[in-house]
């Protein structure tokens, strides 16, 4: 979720004000005696928090090697190939998590959201081992938020998660370091989106001193009174100590300098804050530390942030995009599936630049048409021709809107813009689809992006692994809103602005990465998830062999269930080439996928995980349900192979029609017999050899559907001609209710990495 870096005193304050004045009318009783200890009480620094689990045992260990190991000897007798001769293990592990150390994490655990307080960095290690029985994770803090003093709690609590692991050559858990770099841009040439950093090591001489933010220079020096706001930050004894600790959280960070221009990485101070605009300046700056490290871009399509038109071509030129690192592409989190380009959707809102709103289709209808609808809704017994002029002018305005465009009619509700910008038949999209941020559309630039495909869930409670069951829905996805009628009354106008003409649509105004955007989540609610899942085919359990099979791109990513997932290049000319694999061929390609489903789920928690934890902290962190199988799995309903053909090199992007002409989306469907839990299939490509370009392939995996959370996302019911008529979102506030989880039926699926084939001239 975009992090806050709109640093202004001036909207801190507003903020906090609003809040102060609604919770302060709850303590005036309490008031005169609080405020002689508020002006000499300090915001202390959060720590990162105290891991309590120990190591789980390596019987545990040993069975769920074995389980796993039978599943793939299993698999390979319904194959007439030979069994590898040293076959990999199967690992799950989350990529992307968050502690309450993000700004945007430590809003959302506000009381106002109706948040759970403080999630710090010790809470992902407990949770990643005994709630989700992860194999590896990562921690990736929002950057701009990481103050010195948290940095160093983060690195500490990750090597005390990696010590508690047992031996290190066959650890129950592996933790990874990192931070998130949150770039955001208001038009497609100066969007560039987020990216994982995460490193291999984990001593200090193996970390850098400071992570590296995407923050404009300068940015801070926009911080104006922060003398107010370091009184307000004083209110701890008033009942108000997480507002007080975010206020001195943010002080910190507007009073962190900007580091020296022209320097990077060790030759500059340790008290400074290290930026990069751009992709390019990213890894400049990472090699000038020179540590090993894995850059992943991720948030694709979610256009919450994405403005319309973007496109993954700003990788193509200056230097943004480094191959050595950027190795792999996230293709799920909890914030939605960036697979599928829809070459319909998104363009009708400018996504094509031309400035024309185009009318509603049979698979999509754009915001700025919607818009047009409400005004006309609004028009009464306005004659015909002002009322039409009312309508043209509402759609223009949400066609320079950006990524807010309900902003331009503030006093609608998320019900009164149907499902506009939305992906109707995609598998549990992201909000506001952008196809050009999509991995198949990366694919059609495979002759310069080249990526393995990965899932995890973006959570921002210290919750890794979250989708190993579909429950608690507030609790196990980013799901977020405001908490009650009152606390939406005063922030309202703060968040979304006031209608001033209640006919005309007006003007949207907001900075990019504003607080008042943070705070504006209700429409996004419907379309958070639990989150995907990553898998390596790993020589062993150590770091160095996680390590190595992402950087080879020997992964996969699940839509959250554990499934297993094989896709092999069967006659590459130096023998069987894994999924990742990049390989020079002239023959007829004959491939080979093979699959097993998800283990189903039992109630409750293991009996290892049952002690290891308090009974407090287990049902704080886990909410009373763990990774917990049985030895049963949710049947493989069918493979499906995707092709993808890249767009010619040198050329500029193609048109929507021209693109998904290249994306044979299924290129082939196979259904698997009916109930097996294990799939496999083969299949070649007679037309490879004759084709005058590269391709690249890769393996879907389809399980029979089950109940998952938001898989009906705003649950837009339609009429008889495909039209929306009304919604009845999920929403992530006060206005669903909690224990309401909106589940639907869903088939959840794993996707191979891509394997490239290219022409060998010979």
């Amino acid at each position: 979720m975009e992090a806050f870096s709109g640093l202004t005193a001036r909207t801190i304050s507003q903020i906090l004000i609003r809040l102060l004045l609604l919770v302060l009318s709850t303590l005036a009783g309490a008031l005169v005696g609080a405020l002689l200890i508020v002006v000499a009480s300090p915001a202390p620094d959060r720590s990162a928090g105290r891991i309590q689990g120990a190591s789980r045992s390596s019987a545990e260990i040993e069975a769920v090697t074995a389980q796993r190991d039978a599943a793939r000897i299993g698999i390979e007798e319904l194959s007439s190939q030979e069994p590898e001769p040293a076959a990999r293990q199967i690992l799950f592990g989350d990529l992307h998590v968050h502690s309450t150390f993000s700004i945007d994490a430590f809003v959302y655990a506000l009381p106002m959201f109706a948040g759970e307080g403080a999630h710090p960095p010790a809470d992902a290690c407990d949770f990643a081992r005994y709630c989700a029985e992860l194999d590896f994770f990562s921690i990736n803090d929002h950057a701009e938020g990481l103050t010195e003093h948290n940095w160093a709690e983060t690195r500490e609590s990750i090597r005390e998660c990696n010590d508690r692991a047992g031996d290190p050559q066959n650890p129950d858990l592996v933790a990874f370091t990192g931070f998130e770099w949150t770039q955001t841009g208001p038009t497609p040439a100066t969007h560039y989106g987020h990216r994982n950093v995460i490193f291999s090591g984990l001593a200090d001489s193996e970390l850098p001193t400071r992570p590296i933010t995407a923050l404009p220079a300068g940015v801070t020096k926009r911080a104006r009174a922060m003398g107010v706001v370091s009184v307000l930050e004083k209110m701890g004894p008033l009942g108000l100590g997480e507002y007080a600790d975010f206020l001195a959280l943010t002080r910190q960070i507007a009073e962190l300098p900007d580091c020296p221009i022209g320097a990077a990485g060790p030759a500059l101070p340790d008290d400074c804050r290290e930026n990069a605009a751009t992709p390019a300046e990213l890894y400049a700056k990472l090699a000038a530390w020179g540590f090993e490290n894995l850059v992943i871009p991720h948030g694709l399509a979610w256009g919450i942030h994405a403005p319309p038109g973007a496109s993954l071509d700003s990788m193509l030129s200056g230097g943004n995009h480094d191959p050595k690192t950027e190795r792999l592409l996230e293709i799920m989190s909890g914030h939605g599936n960036s697979e599928e380009f829809r070459s319909g959707v998104g363009r009708a809102s400018n996504d094509s630049g031309t400035g024309i709103c185009q009318a509603p289709t049979a698979d999509f209808t754009p915001c700025c048409w919607r818009a047009g609808e409400i005004v006309r809704q609004r028009c009464g017994d306005v004659r015909d021709e002002l009322c039409e002029a009312r309508v043209r002018a509402a759609r223009r305005q949400v066609l320079v809107a950006g990524t807010a465009p309900h902003l331009v009619l503030p006093d609608t509700a998320p019900e009164d813009w149907l499902d506009c910008d939305q992906c109707r038949d995609c598998f549990k999209p992201a909000s506001d689809y952008r196809p050009k941020q999509t991995a198949q559309y990366a694919l059609t630039r495979s002759d310069q992006l080249r990526f393995g495909f990965i899932a995890s869930t973006d959570n921002h409670a210290a919750r890794p692994g979250t989708g190993y069951k579909q429950y608690q829905r507030r609790r196990m996805t980013d799901a977020r809103g405001l908490a009650s009628p009152t606390v939406e009354r005063w922030l309202r106008p703060f968040i979304v602005g006031t209608q001033r003409d209640s006919d005309l649509a007006q003007r949207a105004v907001r900075e990019p990465r504003s607080f008042a955007g943070l705070l504006d989540v209700e429409r996004g609610g419907s379309f958070m998830y639990p989150g995907g899942i990553v898998a390596v085919h790993a020589e062993g359990r150590d770091r160095r062999s996680i390590w190595n099979a992402l950087m080879r791109r020997e992964v996969y990513g699940t839509s959250g269930p554990r499934m297993l997932l094989w896709f092999d290049l069967l006659n590459a000319p130096g023998g069987r080439a894994p999924m990742g694999s990049e390989v020079e061929m002239a023959e007829i390609p004959r491939f080979e996928v093979r699959a097993v489903g998800s283990l189903v789920q039992l109630p409750g928690c293991s009996d290892e995980a049952e002690p290891a934890l308090s009974p407090d902290r287990r049902e704080r962190l886990c909410g009373g349900e763990c990774y917990n199988p049985s030895d049963q799995r949710v049947p493989i309903e069918a493979i499906e192979i995707v092709r993808v053909r890249p767009q010619p090199t040198g050329a500029s992007t193609a048109s929507p029609e021209a693109l998904a002409a290249l994306i044979d989306d299924p290129w082939r469907r196979i259904q698997c017999p009916p109930h097996s839990t294990g799939c496999v299939v083969r299949f070649d490509d007679p037309e490879f050899p004759g084709s005058a370009s590269s391709a690249s392939y890769y393996a879907r995996a389809i399980q029979t559907a089950t109940p998952a959370i938001n898989a009906a996302n705003l649950r837009t019911e339609f009429d008889d001609a495909g039209n929306p008529l009304q919604t009845t979102p999920c929403h992530g506030g006060f206005r669903t209710a909690a224990d309401d989880d909106c589940l639907a039926p869903a088939r959840e699926r794993a996707w191979s990495s891509p394997i490239y084939l290219d022409r060998a001239n010979f």
